[in-house]
C-alpha cells in the first residue's frame, strides 16, 4: 500500500542555481585528458559539458557555478567569448559558426571557482556554499548526460517546489552494478514515479545494496546539505561523500526520488563513451540518415566475419 507523503512547505524561493563539479583528473580516459579536460572531450561536435550547461538553462537554471580545478582553464575559455575567433567569422559571413562559437557564452550567467583539493564530491558541494548562500539548488555531474529530449530536471525542480527538501535522480540498476553507484532505500509514494529515500549508501556490494535504485548525476538539494557536509567525515576512498550527506538528510524524511527511465548516456567509461557519441549523432538531423546508412553497412560487415575494409586496410 502506497504511503502518502504531506507536502513540506515549499521554498519560497524557486530554484535558480546550479552546480556542475568538474575538477575530477579523468584518468580513466588517459592519455586523451592528460592535457585536456574530460569534460571537454568531444562528444558529436560539443565538448561534453556543454549538454549539462544545456540542460540547466533548458531547465530554466540561469546562474551556473562550475567547481574546477587548476588543470581545467579550457572549460572556462569554452564558456567566455573568443574575440578573435567570432571576428574572423564575421568577416567571412559565416553565421552559422559564429552562432555555435558564441552560444556557450549566452547559455547562463557562468561562474567558476578551483576545489583546490581532491577531496570528493561532498567537498566539491562544498565549495560552492558561498556562491549558493542559502537558496536550493540543483548539482548536474558532467559524465552522465540526460538526452535533451527528457524533461528530468524539470520534474525533480517541480518536486521540489512541491515538497521542499532534496531531491534525488533514481534509476534501476542491474544488481551486479549496485557497487559502481550510491543506492537508495525506498518507500513509494502515492505519486507513480517518486519514491521516499530512506537511506543511502555508496557503491554497496550486490549482496548489500538496500535496492537497485542507483543515484544518477542530478540532484536538487536543499541548503540544509552545506551543514551536513561540514559534519561528515572522510568516508569511502577517503572522501567527502555526498551520498553520506545525503543519508542524514534522509532520516528526516526530506529526501525524495524521482525514478527515471528515459535516455541517459554515461561518459565516464570508454565504451559507453562510444556508444553516447554514436547514438547522439545517430538522432541529428544534420548527420543522423548519413551516419545511420554508413552504420549499418559497417555492422553489416562485421557480422560477415571478415572484418571491415578499413580495418584490414589499417591491418596492412
Amino acid at each position: 500500500m502506497s504511503r502518502m507523503i504531506v507536502p513540506h512547505t515549499p521554498s519560497p524561493r524557486a530554484v535558480t542555481k546550479a552546480v556542475i563539479p568538474a575538477a575530477g583528473l579523468g584518468t580513466r580516459f588517459l592519455p586523451a585528458t592528460k592535457a585536456t579536460p574530460k569534460e571537454m572531450l568531444p562528444v558529436v561536435d560539443k565538448p561534453a559539458i556543454q549538454y549539462v550547461v544545456e540542460e540547466a538553462a533548458a531547465a530554466g537554471l540561469d546562474d551556473v557555478l562550475m567547481v574546477t580545478g587548476r588543470h581545467k582553464r579550457a572549460i572556462e575559455d569554452h564558456f567566455d567569448n573568443a574575440f578573435e575567433l567570432e571576428q574572423t567569422l564575421a568577416a567571412k559571413g559565416d553565421a552559422t559558426r559564429l552562432d555555435a562559437v558564441r552560444d556557450p557564452a549566452r547559455l547562463a550567467a557562468i561562474h567558476h571557482i578551483r576545489q583546490g583539493e581532491p577531496l570528493g564530491l561532498g567537498h566539491a558541494v562544498l565549495c560552492a556554499r558561498r556562491h549558493v548562500g542559502g537558496q536550493p539548488f540543483a548539482v548536474l555531474l558532467g559524465d552522465d548526460l540526460i538526452d535533451p529530449r527528457e524533461t528530468l530536471l524539470s520534474t525533480m525542480l517541480d518536486v521540489r517546489e512541491r515538497y521542499a527538501g532534496t531531491v534525488v535522480a533514481l534509476m534501476e540498476v542491474p544488481r551486479e552494478q549496485t557497487h559502481l553507484y550510491g543506492c537508495a532505500a525506498v518507500e513509494p509514494t502515492a505519486e507513480e514515479g517518486l519514491v521516499r529515500v530512506t537511506g543511502l549508501v555508496e557503491k554497496p556490494s550486490p549482496e548489500t545494496a538496500p535496492s537497485a535504485y542507483a543515484v544518477i548525476g542530478r540532484y536538487v538539494l536543499d541548503p540544509a546539505v552545506f551543514d551536513v557536509l561540514d559534519r561528515t567525515p572522510p568516508g569511502r576512498g577517503g572522501e567527502i561523500q555526498l551520498t553520506d550527506a545525503l543519508q542524514t538528510l534522509a532520516t528526516t524524511g526530506t529526501v525524495h526520488g524521482v525514478v527515471f527511465d528515459g535516455l541517459r548516456y554515461d561518459t565516464g567509461d570508454k565504451a559507453d563513451y562510444l556508444r553516447t557519441v554514436v547514438r547522439l549523432a545517430c538522432a541529428r538531423d544534420d548527420l543522423g540518415p548519413e551516419f545511420t546508412a554508413w552504420l549499418k553497412g559497417f555492422v553489416t560487415e562485421l557480422g560477415n566475419g571478415e572484418g571491415t575494409r578499413e580495418g584490414r586496410r589499417l591491418a596492412a
